[in-house]
């Protein structure tokens, strides 16, 4: 009886340990307090963060592209995610949100109810976002068209449907900061924002480890598309042998050097990019050039 009660006294132990280790982390009530958000600027966050590239219906064009009722989905290892509606629907999508839940949501992976949110929403990346950045997003998105298409449910099976078990995951891979850690100057540092950070480039040319976590002792190597043969590009400079102006014409137009164009997932990615400043293009190509070559 009594190895009985000890027994059960480590079980609920461990219990209470794996529920204070895996419990969403959220933004101090007061952090977004005075922060107020500008939808002009927000509509150049949009763009840099690429929100419609995966939140827009699958096969939108043109301005359907700002209606972003979701449904677009993602192959993976551990199920198929489907990107959400993130309208100004106060009941389908984020009219309801304030500021602090866009922060909590894009820096923390923590819903406004307090649920994990799965990795494929890219808050690793984002958690590097500035927080004026995205209350400007979130000012920029409540003036977009309301879509009352409800969001349709992940299909992802035992145990990776067990939200909880999401933050032993962020426990292993977020808070880890920049991967570059001293730009050489200023328009370096802004190409890595725009890069590691907003256009969380990293997602999809870093490979990631057999949990799904970013390998970023390989960033921006290259890594298999999931639930494809082929792969995403390495951009170092190893392999990446383009000028950076050719890197920031690339960007606007889609053409390369070779008198190719953008296909695939990268097309829908030029129309965001497109959409920047021309300084902000050329921050990227200087960051991606001043990358190791590995």
């Amino acid at each position: 009886m009594r190895l009985l009660r000890i027994g059960v006294v480590v079980a609920l132990a461990g219990l209470a340990a794996f529920w204070l280790l895996t419990r969403p982390e959220r933004l101090a009530q007061d952090k977004t307090d005075g922060l107020a958000g500008d939808a002009s600027r927000g509509a150049l966050v949009f763009a840099a963060a690429g929100c419609a590239s995966c939140h827009a219906a699958p096969g939108a064009e043109g301005e359907a592209r700002l209606v972003l009722a979701g449904g677009e989905g993602f192959a993976s290892p551990f199920g198929t995610f489907y990107a959400p509606n993130i309208s100004p629907s106060p009941e389908h999508g984020i009219g309801g949100w304030s500021v602090l839940d866009l922060a909590n949501a894009m820096q923390h992976g923590t819903s406004p109810e307090g649920q994990h949110y799965y990795p494929a929403f890219p808050f690793v990346s984002y958690a590097n976002a500035e927080l004026g950045d995205i209350a400007d997003l979130h000012a920029y998105l409540i003036t977009l068209p309301v879509s009352n298409t409800p969001s349709r449910a992940h299909d992802v099976g035992f145990p990776f449907n067990i939200r909880r078990g999401l933050g032993m995951w962020k426990q292993l891979n977020t808070g880890k900061g920049w991967v570059m850690t001293d730009p050489a100057n200023d328009q370096i540092a802004r190409g890595r924002y725009l890069v590691e950070a907003l256009g969380h480039c990293g997602e999809c040319h870093t490979p990631r480890d057999a949990l799904g976590g970013l390998q970023r002792d390989k960033w921006l190597t290259g890594g298999p598309i999931p639930g494809s043969k082929g792969r995403f590009p390495d951009l170092t400079p190893k392999t990446l042998k383009w000028s950076a102006e050719d890197i920031a014409y690339y960007l606007e137009t889609g053409f390369t050097p070779d008198y190719d164009s953008a296909g695939g997932a990268m097309a829908d990615v030029i129309q965001n990019t497109a959409q920047l400043p021309p300084e902000d293009r050329a921050a990227i190509a200087a960051y991606l050039k001043a990358l190791p070559a590995n």
